[in-house]
């Protein structure tokens, strides 16, 4: 399993609409306004991060109203 986080910005008044439209999309696991830089953060979830990038990343750049995303991967350490 990978794990990403989006760190996302959002066109002033879009906010409620992006946070719905990425609800919808398979591997987004949690949405949650945040203080600081960006707007939104972003859980999402797949098979490996192939996955992640080709399939769920491409379906968060088509949601209207997103100025810019910033995606880190999730490492974990044995």
């Amino acid at each position: 399993m990978a794990t990403a986080y989006l760190k996302i910005d959002i066109e002033t008044g879009k906010e409620k609409e992006v946070k719905t439209a990425l609800k919808k999309i398979n591997g987004v696991k949690s949405t949650d306004f945040v203080t600081g830089t960006h707007d939104l953060l972003v859980s999402v979830e797949g098979k490996s991060y192939e996955e992640i990038v080709t399939k769920t990343l491409s379906e968060v750049r088509k949601v209207k109203g997103i100025k810019k995303t910033v995606t880190d991967f999730v490492f974990e350490w044995a």
